[in-house]
């Protein structure tokens, strides 16, 4: 819009000049004329090296890789925005007949299954497609997975230490932590849907029914001192002490302390761990024009070679889901051999998230501690 105005201005004042000058001023500036055309031309080709990506993985990694892209691609303008999972779900239903991002780099792969059933997702196989595991893509190609993600319960190490903090899932009911566990706000948030979901699907087979999940829910609420909408202000709850604990990622709890020193430390639940895997995708845009849709190729691709897989686990604690990688450059926390997954089904959670979160937001937020005292 600023070059379209200044564009206008200049041939506006080139045009004045030619009547007022004569001739030999009207051919100069016809000469002009055609060299803004040309500046023109170039800072709207300039424009258009640009993609857009949408992203949960949080300001450090998202602008790390931009950066590392631009610096890769000269002329090249890496836009991110970095929200919640549900939040670039909701956003790209909303956009979904005037695209405006060109990546979706992050959440759990049932938001991407959700996405590609409602035609929101452009099929790309990446180069490297042979070196996953059938169960981190898409058969049909329109997302695939780069990192696992292990939920943890994260602590205050100020507070408590690896000897008192809950072991596993279920000590987090035990009366003696109410008002002692802060929780993300879980409806924008694809880490807390997948913990809530995995704690619903424990006691779901046999019964085929959330009936039991719920009321561990219930209980959990019951011990819970707040639940934080915004991110910072989660980590900050639990820094400062004011809640010794929450159920949470490994990735951002290492992150944290030790990007920003905070005091924290995390136990891998006995019985086992939701192994998150987390998606990218390519958004589908009517309007893409060739350059531009290559062009975020190029990111998806430069985000997923075997360097910054590695690079990302050095430095931003990921688990890559890349099977050809060195993992001898790799922290042994970062291979995901060493945990034990909690079965879960997937596709279930694709198709009742919504609808069991929509019950939990209703019918037990803020309430299980009224529930558990009444015997519910």
């Amino acid at each position: 819009m600023v070059i379209l105005t200044w564009f206008n201005n200049f041939v506006s004042n080139l045009r004045q000049k030619a009547m007022t000058r004569g001739a030999h001023t009207a051919r100069t500036s016809y000469g002009l004329f055609i060299l803004s055309l040309f500046l023109l031309a170039a800072a709207c080709g300039q424009q258009s090296q640009q993609i857009i990506v949408y992203s949960p993985h949080g300001k450090e990694l998202l602008e790390d890789f931009a950066s590392r892209f631009e610096q890769a691609n000269p002329g090249v303008n890496v836009e991110w925005l970095d929200m919640g999972s549900q939040n670039v779900l909701d956003r790209l239903r909303s956009e979904k007949a005037n695209p405006q991002a060109d990546l979706w780099w992050g959440a759990p792969s049932p938001m991407f299954m959700q996405a590609a059933a409602e035609g929101l997702l452009e099929p790309y196989r990446p180069s490297w497609a042979g070196q996953i595991e059938a169960d981190y893509f898409d058969p049909q190609d329109r997302w695939y997975g780069t990192y696992l993600t292990p939920e943890v319960i994260m602590y205050n190490t100020e507070k408590l230490s690896k000897a008192t903090v809950p072991q596993d899932w279920d000590e987090l009911l035990d009366p003696k932590w109410r008002g002692r566990i802060s929780i993300r706000e879980p409806l924008p948030s694809g880490t807390m849907r997948a913990i809530f979901f995995a704690m619903i699907y424990r006691l779901y087979p046999g019964q085929h029914s959330a009936a039991a999940g719920f009321q561990w829910l219930r209980r959990l609420d019951a011990n819970t001192k707040s639940y934080s909408g915004d991110q910072t202000l989660f980590y900050l709850a639990i820094a400062r002490g004011e809640a010794d604990l929450a159920p949470w990622n490994l990735p951002d709890v290492l992150l944290r302390r030790e990007k920003d020193n905070y005091p924290f430390d995390y136990i891998v639940p006995q019985s086992g761990t939701p192994m998150v895997t987390e998606g990218l995708a390519v958004v589908k845009r009517q309007d893409q024009n060739p350059a531009r849709a290559a062009l975020a190729k190029n990111f998806y691709e430069f985000v997923t070679t075997p360097e910054s897989f590695i690079h990302a686990s050095k430095s931003y604690y990921r688990i890559p889901t890349r099977k050809d990688l060195d993992f001898s450059q790799i922290r042994p926390e970062f291979n995901p051999a060493q945990y034990k997954a909690l079965p879960m089904d997937w596709q279930l959670f694709a198709d009742s998230c919504a609808t069991w979160m929509q019950y939990w937001d209703q019918n037990i937020r803020n309430k299980g501690r009224l529930a558990v005292s009444g015997g519910q």
